[in-house]
C-alpha cells in the first residue's frame, strides 16, 4: 500500500508499506473530475501535478490529516499506478479494507459550498443541506464502500469546512441513500439480507459498466478477478455465480 506525506520542505512524497504493517493514515473519498485534471501516480513520482485542479483536494487531505495528528494519507488518484493492471486489480480487491483500516475518512464535496454563517459562527445546515442532498458523491458507485467501510467518516465542503460526520448526519444520509442507520453505525454487513445489500447500489453510477458489479464484491466478501471489457452482463453473471456458492446451502 502506498501512502502520501509532505516532507519538511513541503514536497509531496510517496512511501510504500506492507498492507499488514501500515502506519495510521487518513483516506480521501471524493468525486473525480476530468482525467486530465486529476493528479496521477506518475505526477507525484515526477514532482508534477500542482497546477492541476485535482491537486486542491490532495492538499486539503494532507492538511486535515496533519491537523488530526496523522502523518500519512491516501488518495486513490495518485496512490495507485493504474498503468499496472495487476496493481489495479489488487487495489480493487483491497479498497474496502483500506477504507476500513483508515484512522479517518474525509469526504471532500466539491459541489457543496458554505456561503454564510449563523450569528454564533456555527455552520447553518439550512444553507448547505440542499446541495448536500444533491451532491454527486451520493450517486457515485464506489461511494457505497467508502461510506460503509470506515468507522469515522467526516464531510467537508469545497471550502474545507467540516459539515458533520457519518454519525452526526446519520438520519440525513439514511434518507439520501436508503442505507439503514444500523449499517451506517457499523453493524456487520452479514446481518443484512442479500436483497437489502443489493438495493444499496440503486441509482449509483460508475465510469465503467463492470464496476456496477465490482463495487458489490466486498459487501458480500466475494472475490472475482476484475476483467474490464467483459461487459456488465458478464460481470454480474460471474458475481451471481459466486453469490450462489456462498448463500445457497
Amino acid at each position: 500500500m502506498r501512502l502520501l506525506n509532505y516532507d519538511e520542505h513541503g514536497k509531496l512524497c510517496i512511501a510504500s508499506f506492507n498492507d499488514r504493517a501500515t502506519p495510521p493514515y487518513a483516506i480521501l473519498s471524493h468525486t473525480w473530475g476530468a482525467d486530465a485534471e486529476e493528479v496521477t501516480f506518475a505526477d507525484v513520482v515526477n514532482g508534477d501535478g500542482k497546477a492541476k485542479q485535482g491537486y486542491k483536494k490532495i492538499r486539503f487531505c494532507g492538511q486535515q490529516a496533519q491537523q488530526d495528528g496523522l502523518r500519512y494519507f491516501w488518495v486513490d488518484t495518485c496512490c495507485i499506478d493504474k498503468m499496472d493492471k495487476a496493481e489495479l486489480f489488487h487495489a480493487i480487491q483491497s479498497m474496502f479494507h483500506w477504507y476500513q483500516n483508515a484512522a479517518r475518512c474525509y469526504v471532500y464535496l466539491l459541489d457543496v459550498s458554505i456561503r454564510k454563517r449563523k450569528a454564533d459562527n456555527m455552520l447553518d445546515i439550512s444553507i448547505w443541506e440542499p446541495s448536500f442532498r444533491a451532491s454527486r458523491w451520493f450517486t457515485r458507485g464506489w461511494t457505497l464502500q467508502e461510506l460503509l467501510a470506515p468507522s469515522t467518516v467526516e464531510f467537508f465542503s469545497q471550502e474545507w469546512e467540516k459539515l458533520g460526520s457519518k454519525k452526526s448526519l446519520k438520519s440525513l444520509i439514511q434518507i439520501i441513500t436508503g442505507i439503514s442507520e444500523e449499517a451506517l453505525d457499523g453493524a456487520p454487513l452479514s446481518q443484512f439480507s442479500l436483497e437489502e445489500r443489493l438495493r444499496w447500489k440503486d441509482g449509483r453510477q460508475t465510469k465503467y459498466k463492470e464496476d456496477e458489479a465490482y463495487i458489490l464484491l466486498s459487501l458480500f466478501d466475494i472475490y472475482i478477478q476484475p476483467l474490464y471489457g467483459e461487459g456488465l452482463e458478464e460481470a454480474f453473471r460471474r458475481f451471481r455465480s459466486e453469490l450462489v456458492l456462498q448463500f445457497v446451502p
